[in-house]
């Protein structure tokens, strides 16, 4: 079974200079957890999931991890917010994202998955954008291959 037999196609991207307000807000009324980020051309040229947007919000998470004697003021944090939203994406977008083939196997994309901790991985042919592949469209696929 190949990539391109389970994947996503049609999916929604964006562009860097969006805003990511308008980024989260197609995410979170789609159920998806990641957008690519395409020039005027299509070609992928990041993604943006939202765990990334939730990041701005710690510039000082490793000092955190590793320092638990000085707490850090999460309200303030979570004030902070409202200007994460006014970013652009490419502010904040993976640049560069590890991508798969409409020809690869899918359990070569489920295998990145797992080594890579991705939960979704851009399809790409020659940089063009053609699809997602999740781990719900491997499960899927595989279980109803049957």
């Amino acid at each position: 079974m190949l990539v391109r037999d389970v994947m996503t196609t049609g999916v929604m991207s964006a562009k860097k200079d969006h805003s990511l307000r308008s980024v989260v807000t197609k995410m979170i009324s789609r159920h998806c957890g990641s957008v690519p980020i395409v020039d005027d051309d299509n070609t992928l040229i990041g993604v943006v999931t939202l765990r990334d947007v939730l990041l701005p919000l710690y510039p000082n998470l490793g000092d955190y991890i590793h320092d638990n004697v000085h707490s850090r003021d999460f309200v303030e944090m979570e004030e902070g917010y409202p200007k994460v939203m006014e970013m652009k994406v490419g502010e904040v977008m993976t640049a560069n994202p590890f991508t798969v083939s409409p020809d690869d196997p899918v359990l070569k994309a489920a295998s990145y998955m797992g080594l890579k901790n991705l939960r979704h991985i851009p399809v790409t042919e020659n940089g063009t954008l053609l699809g997602v592949i999740t781990i719900s469209d491997i499960n899927q696929g595989l279980f109803f291959a049957q």
